[in-house]
């Protein structure tokens, strides 16, 4: 079985950055490998050269490749618990402020940024917040300003709701047609899609909550703490940052200014 050598994969991270902008360089080598090797099986190519190739003239596959090292995945309100704890403590605690900014990173298909939305509304705070959706993939980002998700997995998604602490119907928040269901306007209208690279773009607000799950723990070391220091910057005094389940301020640059006041739950607060 053909496997992608280190030099290999250093051609190939050169050509996405110098051909499209796509700094990969800092992101965890065995997951590069893991990407990289399991695209080159699926496709059978007929070697390295050809696989090169195919990369550096066929767009699709180009997003393709994207989208399998950004791994954009994602649902509503997942991780309920999760969801319930902003619900019940963070968004209150940030409901004073004149304008809630809040910063979804690594957004992905914007299931997440619409759960917040959802919060939002039902505490009285969707009219006076702003949501900025972001991240590497443009490809994605269409998907996520369509707010149109498939009907079979709504199920899932009023379940997830509920268990955050959801008390009214989620069918009031979607349309139905066929076997779509298109999440409703007055959600999408405060929420900014855009795109944005963790590795290579700075700060361009400051936020009183900044929620980024499962992407940093594809960095290296030195790229987390590149895009900590970011959020860091980015963060409001007594701000709230959120990260996925297996990731940590510990061992970072940015740890002694956060403490954590939620123990079951990935949220730091800035001190």
């Amino acid at each position: 079985m053909f496997l992608i050598t280190d030099e290999q994969l250093d051609a190939l991270l050169y050509d996405l950055a110098t051909l499209y902008g796509y700094d990969f360089s800092g992101y965890s080598r065995p997951m590069l490998h893991r990407r990289f090797n399991r695209m080159f099986r699926l496709k059978e190519f007929s070697g390295f050269e050809d696989f090169r190739r195919a990369i550096s003239n066929k767009p699709e596959l180009l997003n393709w490749l994207v989208a399998e090292i950004t791994v954009p995945v994602t649902e509503m309100f997942r991780d309920p618990e999760f969801f319930k704890v902003l619900r019940e403590m963070v968004l209150p605690a940030v409901a004073n402020a004149p304008l809630i900014r809040i910063w979804h990173a690594g957004c992905s298909t914007g299931e997440e940024a619409y759960s917040m939305a959802i919060l939002l509304k039902e505490l009285d705070l969707l009219h006076k917040s702003i949501l900025y959706a972001t991240d590497i993939n443009p490809e994605v980002l269409k998907k996520a300003a369509a707010g149109v998700y498939p009907q079979n997995i709504l199920e899932k998604y009023a379940e997830n709701y509920y268990a955050a602490g959801g008390n009214q119907s989620f069918n009031d928040y979607y349309t139905s047609s066929y076997d779509l269901v298109k999440l409703n306007e007055q959600l999408k209208k405060k929420i900014v899609f855009s795109t944005h690279n963790l590795v290579t773009d700075a700060s361009f607000n400051h936020f009183n909550l900044i929620i980024c799950r499962n992407v940093i723990i594809y960095f290296n070391q030195q790229l987390q703490n590149r895009v900590l220091n970011l959020f860091d910057a980015s963060l409001e005094q007594q701000g709230y940052l959120a990260l996925g389940t297996k990731e940590t301020l510990q061992f970072t640059s940015v740890n002694q200014q956060y403490q954590k006041p939620f123990p079951k739950e990935k949220i730091w607060q800035k001190i």
